[in-house]
């Protein structure tokens, strides 16, 4: 098993994490509906170019374009057998870049949803979800990953079913899921309860934290909610580059760049280890965290009050954990 990360861990007072896949991906010629993992094979040099722009902007650590690597998601696309092919080629063009640098640079393979609903209100059992991340784990680990990467999950069952899968794999692993409802998963996890499900795992993650959501305001509360449980393993935050817009045809988010150097400033002094974007930032974002996180003292743990003068409004009144139920959505977003 890899040290990198661990040892990063251990000698930084934070991590910048990458950015967006997806959106750079779609500013460089992917169309709505393709596959994304299709271009390791197609376009490794677009890939490589994905990866560099991330550490040529500051970021310690990069996610694999193998978000959808999954043989649940790549059914979609008819390529459900390479699954292993496919995000094993994501990690070797990772190490590539990584290796290739005078940083230290951590190569996380990223593994996201089945896209499927878990057992008992859908038909995805435990024991099938954990052939299938395992499964693409095996992948990663071969080309190279230094840790993997659980993201965008709403469900402590598909969490619990990675965390078995990953353990079978022998890779260490992070693990954050998206708040997007209300304070809450999808299907209705909180900040509290996702804290707890650490608390209580076989086998945890290294660190864990949130992704995507509605907004960086939001997904700071998120962190903050963390925070409050007490639990002692470093934190992730990967938030937003703002609120998506649809203009000209195309979605674009409304983040600045200093509004995102300010979120990764709140979101460190939050709590958080390891912070970076998630949908909507780009390279330009990147920079400017990373300056931000250079030249900006520690400082006390913000208020909500502080985050939403700085960052805008919340979604809603609720992080979900005064017992208020949000309605579930069923709608799903890819990084």
């Amino acid at each position: 098993m890899s040290d990198a990360l661990p040892n990063m861990l251990a000698n930084r007072d934070w991590i910048l994490a990458d950015g967006a896949t997806g959106t750079n991906l779609f500013n460089m010629g992917l169309s709505s509906g393709d596959a994304p993992e299709m271009w390791n094979v197609k376009h490794p040099d677009k890939i490589i170019k994905l990866y560099s722009m991330a550490v040529d902007a500051g970021s310690d650590l990069f996610l694999t374009n193998s978000f959808g690597g999954n043989a649940a998601r790549l059914k979609l696309h008819g390529a459900e057998k390479r699954a292993r092919e496919l995000s094993r080629i994501s990690a070797e063009l990772g190490r590539e870049v990584a290796d290739g640098n005078e940083r230290d640079i951590v190569v996380a393979g990223s593994v996201g949803p089945t896209g499927e609903i878990m057992a008992p209100m859908g038909s995805l059992t435990s024991e099938i979800a954990v052939e299938i991340f395992h499964e693409q784990a095996d992948g990663l680990k071969e080309g190279g990953a230094d840790v993997l990467w659980l993201e965008t999950i709403s469900s402590n069952e598909e969490y619990a079913a990675a965390a078995e899968a990953f353990r079978l794999a022998e890779m260490p692993w992070c693990g954050t899921m998206s708040f997007d409802t209300a304070g809450r998963t999808m299907m209705g996890v909180t900040s509290a309860e996702m804290a707890r499900m650490i608390d209580e795992m076989d086998n945890p993650p290294l660190c864990f934290g949130a992704n995507c959501g509605v907004g960086a305001s939001d997904l700071l509360r998120t962190i903050l909610g963390f925070a409050a449980h007490g639990v002692e393993k470093p934190v992730i935050a990967k938030a937003n580059a703002g609120i998506p817009k649809y203009e000209d045809g195309k979605i674009h988010y409304d983040g600045t760049p200093d509004l995102m150097a300010s979120y990764a400033v709140l979101a460190r002094d939050a709590g958080a280890k390891i912070i970076g974007g998630c949908c909507g930032t780009l390279p330009e974002h990147l920079s400017k965290m990373r300056e931000a996180l250079e030249t900006h003292e520690r400082g006390e743990r913000p208020t909500l009050e502080l985050i939403t003068r700085l960052l805008g409004p919340l979604s809603s009144d609720s992080d979900g954990t005064d017992s208020r139920q949000p309605a579930k959505r069923r709608n799903r977003r890819r990084k």
